[in-house]
This record gives structure tokens, sequence and C-alpha cells, in this order.
């Protein structure tokens, strides 16, 4: 693209060039900052029972792309999610598992119907979330914020 390139005269110099931009950069810069969308923290949650207070992120994408489905003391997970077009996940499929949510959907329908795994549980919201996390053992979810909440246990992220 070509810029229309202006000649000025400088009373201290010659004759110099000057590009019309419409924004500096600083207010475009500023723009972008703006329109993106900021997301909470995501709080990786698990039932009190499963051992540990942090897992790789190796591990939590082999668990969420149903690799795999034991914890290391050998009890099996229970894997809870949101819907496919809420916010919170489609911010931990893209910030925690470094995946987009349509892929998820791909490896989980891939999964399931070659029998190899089940799909995760979908629930419709976060209250739901930390409720079934609370009351499934071995099950894992995730919450819009790292808070702590009664009977679940938060795990960092390595």
């Amino acid at each position: 693209m070509c810029r229309a390139i202006k000649w000025q005269p400088n009373k201290t110099k010659a004759l110099r060039p000057v590009a019309h931009a419409r924004f500096p950069t600083w207010q475009l810069l500023l723009l972008a900052f703006l329109l993106t969308p900021l997301a909470a923290p995501a709080g990786v949650i698990v039932h009190p029972d499963v051992e540990g207070r942090s897992i790789s992120t190796a591990n939590l994408r082999n668990i969420y792309t149903l690799r795999q489905t034991l914890w290391p003391n050998r009890q099996p997970i229970v894997i809870f999610v949101l819907p496919d077009d809420h916010p919170e996940h489609v911010a931990f499929a893209k910030e925690k598992l470094g995946l987009y949510p349509y892929r998820l959907r791909q490896t989980w329908d891939r999964m399931s119907f070659s029998g190899m795994a089940s799909a995760p549980i979908e629930i419709k919201d976060e209250n739901e979330m930390r409720a079934r996390v609370r009351a499934t053992p071995g099950a894992i979810g995730y919450t819009s914020k790292d808070t702590v909440y009664d009977g679940i246990k938060i795990l960092r992220l390595e």
C-alpha cells in the first residue's frame, strides 16, 4: 500500500517528507488494548480427594484431550466443562490448554465415537460446575476466578 508524501518547507532545513496518518501509534495501541477482551484468570478446580497441589500444563492438556483418564492414584478422572460457546470455556481452552474450543470438540467427538473414551460432562454454568466437582470423586473443572471455595481444591498450574 502506498502512502502519499507531502513535501513541506522547513525553516532550518530543506524540504522534508511528512507522512499523514489518521492516528498516532500510541492511539492505535490503546485502541487495540481496549478492544481486546480481558478474561479473568481461570482456576483449575478438583475434588478434595485428588492428590497434589499443582498440575503441569501438559498433564492438564492430556486430561482435557482424553489421553489421561486416571489420576496418579489410579482413581478415574471425571471431567466437567461449560458449553462450547461459553466465554469462560473459550478462555480456558485458549489460555490454559493452548487449543481452540472447536479442536477440543473434534477430539472429544472422535474419542467418544470410536469408544476409546467418554466425552466430558457438559454443565450449564459455574455454580453447577463447583457443585458437581465438590460432589464427584476424581472430578476436575474450571472457574473464572482463582478463588477458594468450600469443599473444592484449586490446582496451581506449573
